[in-house]
């Protein structure tokens, strides 16, 4: 007989194999499980449990977390420092995807590919050596640093969450038919252990998903990308999204001869077309070879002998003699382990949870957010929605009606050269207020960094940028740019444009010189458009700047 415990919100993530060929195997920091045939359906069939009884567990928490990703630690540390009991549930390594197999160990080899690219430049700056054996680079290195590194970041996040007070449960969780329970099968193996809770906050992340084609299991996911233990000589990258074109990028400029596989006729489509065609451009410069109007994969074979794939497209092109095949063609959310169905928890097609504004489902009592939901799935979109979470529910009166906006969220993408992009492409501008009500402002220039190279204009790299105005006081409702310094300008930029900034706002702001990001606020027309401001505090014609509200305390 199994006694309950008592939770008022749980946490639970966990994952599935970085290839397809190794179901049930541990990969990566997520666990891996054996793929269940409703994977790809997502539906909500319970997994059986006939072979496992349920204990009871001997903690009463008012939160419980299933997922120990990113978003699912930040709401639980949030509610904890409002004195509720928390737990989260986390089978794998903590720090979800973004710390062990995305955001930083994918920065970690764009910055080593940043590095390989200074070095090959370095001979337009008086500097000698690049082709010598004097410059070389290590794998085994950078992978061994890389991983003691994010290592160190899990003990960090698991130090945060004691030092918070938050619980930590081993294991793989899932909902039942009752009320607020949760049950969770042990890490170290064990009887199930039945958990109740008064708010289950589901944060499981996602997962890698696979074309269904013949020779895919010859083939790794971008979790395998970090798994590798040597550098491919020659590498196929396929996909047209950002993960793909930031592995290309970073294997290219490393040295592996790379290729891009994409389904269209360019990668990065949804993004604006000054972004997208820029990059092109510079991918095809930096020698990456992209394989256009594909249509996809359509098998991969494998010569047994000496290991080396061919892969076949759809439209009838083969590239022979790849030693990585990497697929990188979307993402879907994790929930099949989740038993959602038992609560009659309602999905998106796709498997995505549906939510409110307010990161809640149409089940009382259980809400669910980050890659799992798919609004926007960026690691900082699901911290801000959790910490909220976690004040709505229990801040007090004070937070009533906290929530997060899914609007106007920046974003990088870590390709070569990154891109920082804001708010509205130029097409879903007009066609959102229509074209006579949208204004655009554009430019495109070498970096000041590349004025000594001598070679010719055109082989320089670009950056390009673009304003999208909208509106009588031309309200910047898009902002997107490329080229080197990109990734580290746009925060500032995303500020501005949350607060409703107009063109007249970026030009009354004095350029930094010498900076490209001076280009945004000395855009020609510079000073012409209407002088309206969207600040609270008007910095137009010479105005004094903001003062803070100052309480003076009586004698």
């Amino acid at each position: 007989m199994s006694k309950s415990v008592m939770i008022s919100s749980i946490v639970w993530r966990t994952g599935f194999p970085s290839t397809i060929g190794q179901a049930g195997r541990r990969r990566g920091s997520q666990t891996a499980f054996a793929f269940p045939a409703n994977m790809f359906g997502m539906n909500n069939t319970r997994r059986s449990m006939t072979t496992t009884k349920s204990t009871a567990g001997d903690e009463e928490y008012d939160y419980l977390v299933i997922g120990a990703g990113s978003g699912g630690i930040a709401s639980a540390r949030r509610a904890a420092s409002y004195g509720v009991k928390v737990a989260v549930v986390e089978k794998g390594r903590l720090g979800g995807t973004c710390v062990n197999v995305g955001c930083v160990p994918k920065k970690v080899m764009w910055n080593a590919a940043s590095i390989a690219e200074t070095l090959h430049d370095m001979k337009h700056y008086g500097f000698s050596g690049y082709d010598s054996d004097a410059v070389a680079f290590n794998w085994k290195f950078i992978k061994n640093a890389r991983d003691k590194y994010v290592a160190r970041l899990n003990g960090i996040y698991d130090r945060n969450m004691g030092n918070s007070g938050v619980t930590k449960i081993l294991g793989t969780a899932s909902l039942t038919s009752n009320h607020g329970e949760v049950e969770v099968i042990p890490s170290e193996g064990g009887d199930a252990v039945i958990y109740k809770a008064k708010h289950v906050l589901l944060a499981t992340g996602g997962y890698p998903v696979f074309p269904k084609i013949d020779g895919i299991s010859n083939a790794i996911s971008s979790d395998g990308f970090f798994e590798l233990d040597e550098l491919p000589q020659k590498a196929v990258v396929v996909g047209a999204g950002y993960i793909a074109v930031e592995l290309a990028g970073v294997l290219q400029a490393l040295g592996t001869d790379t290729s891009l596989v994409v389904r269209k006729d360019k990668a990065l489509r949804n993004f604006d077309d000054i972004v997208a065609e820029t990059l092109d451009i510079e991918m095809q410069r930096q020698g990456i070879n992209i394989y256009r109007n594909t249509n996809g994969l359509a098998k991969i074979t494998i010569e047994e002998e000496s290991g080396l794939k061919t892969v076949t497209l759809n439209n009838g092109e083969i590239i022979e003699g790849v030693d990585t095949v990497l697929v990188a063609t979307g993402r879907a959310p994790l929930v099949a382990p989740l038993n959602l169905g038992a609560r009659g928890v309602k999905q998106k097609p796709g498997g995505y949870i549906v939510t409110n504004d307010y990161s809640e489902t149409n089940v009382d009592g259980i809400y669910a957010l980050g890659d799992v939901v798919g609004n926007v799935e960026l690691t900082p979109m699901a911290i801000a929605a959790g910490r909220r979470l976690a004040d709505r529910l229990f801040g007090g009166p004070q937070h009533e009606g906290a929530k997060v906006s899914y609007e106007h969220v920046p974003t990088v993408v870590f390709s070569h050269p990154p891109i920082g992009t804001i708010g509205l492409t130029e097409q879903e501008a007009i066609a959102k207020y229509g074209e006579e009500n949208v204004k655009v402002y554009r430019s495109k220039f070498a970096n000041l960094f590349y004025g000594p190279f001598q070679v010719e204009a055109d082989d320089k790299p670009k950056t390009a940028m673009k304003l999208v105005c909208a509106g009588e006081e031309e309200l910047v409702v898009g902002l997107h740019v490329i080229g080197m310094g990109a990734d580290e300008m746009l925060q500032g930029f995303g500020i501005a444009i949350k607060m409703g900034a107009t063109k007249a706002d970026f030009d009354s702001t004095v350029a930094i010189h010498p900076t490209a990001s001076e280009e945004f606020v000395t855009m020609f027309p510079w000073g012409l458009s209407k002088q309206e401001t969207g600040a609270i505090t008007s910095p137009l014609n010479g105005a004094p700047a903001a003062e803070p509200k100052i309480t003076v305390k009586e004698a």
